[in-house]
């Protein structure tokens, strides 16, 4: 029994091999996750962040002012703690469904899915960031991207997020920025969003090294031998496609 602002719930856990079979789509993406946007592709495509909590927090601060006035132990603000809890249990049931459906409908879009190996609890240790941080949910974005992508056979990466937002995606120099600056611009004529920037060096860094792969190993070092990381890429995306395809025969 699970108990939720709305009531009691009974869990059940039921050990299942969940598999789906889809053709392969030929395509490979990068995402880098933000708080302007919720997720930039390597495609140049941008996602609006949800942003729920900051949409509910005044309803959230209206129902806190009534449970603060409320005498300590009396029924009334028993009732005001039960409805201040849904409404939290509101956001958090947002949150996950939102995670849900676009995890799904990136990974059944491609077969190769490139991402940050990012650590939540240090990026939250700034206390300016750590309330729209924790409503980007980005963790839970990615537990649900290495799950479906178990259910339906592709590629998930997580790679080193170190330099993905200075390092050109064109020839590789480190130009330098801060956070408020949207725009890269590069010496060597490249001149794009700085998130789709990003995307492009996580989705290299995915083709090109093994980083950390929820759902299928690829052993690039031993395949691969002194190659340059355009060669790297095509073959590593022939990979994908002959592994997805390998897989749904068996």
């Amino acid at each position: 029994m699970v108990k939720r602002a709305d009531g009691y719930y009974c869990q059940f856990c039921i050990d299942v091999n969940r598999q789906e079979n889809i053709e392969p789509s030929g395509n490979t993406i990068g995402l880098d996750v933000g708080l302007k946007e919720y997720y930039t592709d390597s495609n140049g495509v941008m996602i609006q962040n949800p942003k729920f909590l900051r949409e509910a927090e005044k309803i959230l601060k209206r129902s806190q002012r009534r449970v603060s006035r409320k005498v300590k132990g009396s029924k009334n603000r028993g009732k005001a703690r039960r409805i201040l809890g849904k409404h939290h249990l509101k956001i958090s049931r947002k949150r996950k469904d939102h995670a849900v459906k676009l995890a799904r409908c990136v990974v059944q879009s491609n077969d190769l899915i490139s991402y940050e190996d990012l650590r939540i609890k240090n990026l939250v240790k700034n206390h300016c960031l750590a309330k729209s941080i924790n409503d980007a949910s980005w963790y839970q974005f990615r537990v649900w991207l290495e799950y479906f992508g178990k259910v339906f056979k592709r590629v998930t990466v997580a790679v080193n997020p170190q330099y993905t937002s200075q390092e050109c995606s064109s020839c590789g120099e480190i130009v330098k920025k801060s956070l408020s600056t949207r725009t890269h611009i590069c010496k060597c004529g490249c001149v794009m969003d700085r998130d789709e920037n990003a995307a492009r060096n996580i989705l290299s860094r995915g083709l090109s090294t093994v980083g950390h792969t929820g759902t299928f190993a690829l052993d690039a070092s031993n395949a691969l031998g002194d190659k340059t990381s355009t060669q790297v890429g095509e073959i590593l995306s022939e990979q994908v496609i002959s592994l997805i395809k390998e897989s749904q025969r068996l």
